[in-house]
């Protein structure tokens, strides 16, 4: 029996890629870079600054010019950090039934604290998410299974009743270590293709869809 509905943040519980892209196509401003197109910058917003800014610049952490470009996305982006990001349609409906059913939700992500908590105060959640476990949060990040056993144990339920849903592989693969349910957000920033081959007990096309999972 599900007694707890962890989410992931970006391209699950929210779709912040707006935000995300307009940060980037700031810092390819900079640089004198044409903007990017949403379209095109959609599928990275799940991977965080590192696979934005590969997309952008074509560089990766290892880059010299990596740590100056990253500093810059991520001051553009904390001020403007919700400007255009939404929940995703069907999320307030699904997150008020849960809520109606007495099940406790939170939020796993690998987003860092200091982005996470402002965001979810922004989209008015702070104070109704159960737990908030951030990238930064335990001593590993997902696909580690720590962060999502950590939000198990701060809503006091054992892994086996919680169930995680996410639109990245990294996210499944947390879910199976920690022994949860682990459900893909077909609606996020994934290849539904190669989604078909991750460790998923399941996926759904919109968030009031994984009601059928409870």
């Amino acid at each position: 029996m599900i007694k707890g509905v962890l989410f992931d943040l970006d391209g699950t519980f929210a779709d912040t890629a707006p935000d995300l892209a307009v940060a980037l196509n700031h810092v390819r401003e900079l640089h004198d870079l044409p903007p990017l197109p949403l379209a095109t910058i959609r599928p990275q917003a799940s991977h965080g600054s590192a696979g934005l800014l590969s997309l952008g610049f074509g560089v990766t952490p290892e880059d010299p010019r990596f740590d100056a470009l990253r500093i810059d996305f991520l001051a553009y982006y904390n001020a403007h950090l919700c400007v255009h990001s939404t929940l995703f349609p069907g999320m307030s409906e699904l997150i008020d039934e849960l809520e109606r059913r007495g099940l406790k939700w939170g939020i796993v992500t690998n987003k860092p604290h200091r982005f996470t908590v402002p965001l979810i105060r922004a989209l008015g959640y702070e104070r109704r998410a159960a737990c908030m476990v951030s990238g930064d949060t335990c001593a590993h990040a997902k696909p580690h299974p720590l962060p999502l056993l950590h939000a198990a144990a701060t809503m006091h339920f054992s892994p086996a009743s919680c169930l995680y849903l996410g639109d990245d592989l990294r996210d499944m693969q947390a879910a199976q270590a920690a022994g949860m349910r682990g459900i893909v957000a077909n609606y996020g920033y994934l290849d539904r293709q190669q989604a078909a081959g991750w460790p998923a007990q399941g996926a759904i096309d919109s968030p009031p869809q994984l009601l059928q999972y409870l």
